[in-house]
């Protein structure tokens, strides 16, 4: 194992690096208190060896490293790539590609949804990681040898894991399952962010077009300001702050004291009035330009189908050993309910293959499920 703190040190490695056509590659960071995660240590292996480089190190351009992610004839393994790959976009600006995420292979594999990568490193391999670093301080230097043993290890075990799943997946013909899912990780629009769609991303629902607008105004001024500041979201203010404001459209600093969710003296302070300024801007936009407001579903029948069809994904996913959640979400489900052609990864691709068309024809009584011998099974109506 090899500790890098220089440019050329990193380049060299890279350039070996580059010469076989898998690596895996990890990342340790922290972004308790940033809205942008600070790198801190980042770890690649071949089959012939392994690295970890100090990227707080005085001095160190990262470029190699980005290049080398950039690499097309490189396939960079990950586990839960989502978070490191966001990094190098932020830094760099590149999506790492080709990639291969064993979390998203192992669900597809049925090693159950999201599992951990300490779990599927014991599993597949026997070997219990030392996961005592996964919450250290990744930004203290001197980086301590039990640092870089762990970080080592995390790359070291995931060549072993990979090697297991892509034959298993190339065994079962479902290498092109997780391909799929690689388009999504890899698609820069998973990342670029802007704050114009910063409500998408909440919870909170909104019922009229006038909260919808401030609502959107309102996400966009937290995120802007969180990352101009370089601060978490909720430390600008909390989700439900933000539903608050929506529904109540305080258009003066005395209206937006009298809401409880936030903090006492906020309307004194200057986002006070940014807020009210950002309430009124929506509520001046044209109801015309807003997206369309979901309607509630019916729930009277509606949710007796849905609760058949989460039967029917079940089933399916212990059927043929595919974690449900990569299969169809509740609202997969809740939308195919609702309507034959929903705009959903379940009625597409391999999914409506191996659940898709079962599920439509279940909501049109072609397809019963039944009990046989204590399993739940499906008969064919015709």
């Amino acid at each position: 194992m090899d500790l890098i703190s220089t440019t050329e040190q990193l380049a060299s490695a890279c350039t070996r690096l580059a010469s076989h056509p898998v690596i895996t590659v990890d990342t340790e960071f922290l972004r308790e208190t940033t809205y942008y995660p600070l790198l801190c240590v980042v770890q690649m292996a071949s089959r012939d060896e392994a690295v970890v480089v100090d990227t707080l190190a005085p001095g160190i351009d990262l470029k190699p490293f980005f290049d080398l992610m950039a690499n097309e004839n490189v396939l960079k393994v990950f586990h839960a790539a989502r978070q490191d790959i966001e990094i190098v976009w932020h830094r760099a600006g590149i999506v790492p590609h080709p990639i291969f995420d064993t979390q998203v292979a192992a669900m597809v594999l049925g090693y159950g949804d999201s599992i951990a990568y300490d779990q599927l490193v014991e599993r597949i391999t026997g070997h219990r990681p030392d996961k005592t670093h996964r919450f250290t301080d990744w930004s203290r230097r001197p980086l301590t040898d039990e640092q870089l043993h762990y970080a080592v290890s995390d790359v070291t075990h995931l060549r072993d894991v990979f090697a297991a799943l892509d034959a298993d997946l190339k065994q079962r013909g479902r290498s092109d399952w997780v391909s799929e899912e690689m388009e999504v990780l890899t698609s820069p629009k998973t990342y670029d962010f802007h704050p114009e769609s910063a409500w998408e991303r909440l919870k909170t629902r909104v019922r009229k077009p006038k909260e919808l607008a401030v609502l959107m105004e309102v996400a966009a001024w937290r995120e802007q300001e969180a990352q101009t500041r370089d601060v978490p979201r909720s430390r600008v203010l909390k989700d439900d702050a933000l539903g608050d404001i929506a529904t109540h459209a305080p258009t003066s600093l005395e209206r937006l004291a009298n809401l409880r969710s936030l903090p006492k003296g906020f309307d004194r302070s200057k986002w006070g009035s940014e807020i009210v300024a950002a309430v009124q801007r929506g509520l001046a936009r044209d109801p015309q330009t807003l997206p369309k407001i979901d309607k509630p579903r019916n729930n009277s029948n509606g949710g007796a189908i849905v609760e058949l069809l989460k039967v029917l994904l079940r089933m399916t996913s212990e059927r043929h050993a595919v974690a449900a959640k990569v299969i169809a979400t509740v609202d997969d489900l809740e939308q195919i309910a609702c309507d034959d052609k929903a705009e959903v990864g379940a009625l597409r691709g391999w999914r409506r293959e191996l659940f898709g068309e079962a599920a439509l024809a279940l909501k049109h009584g072609q397809l019963a499920l039944a009990i046989e011998k204590g399993r739940v099974i499906h008969v064919d109506r015709g």
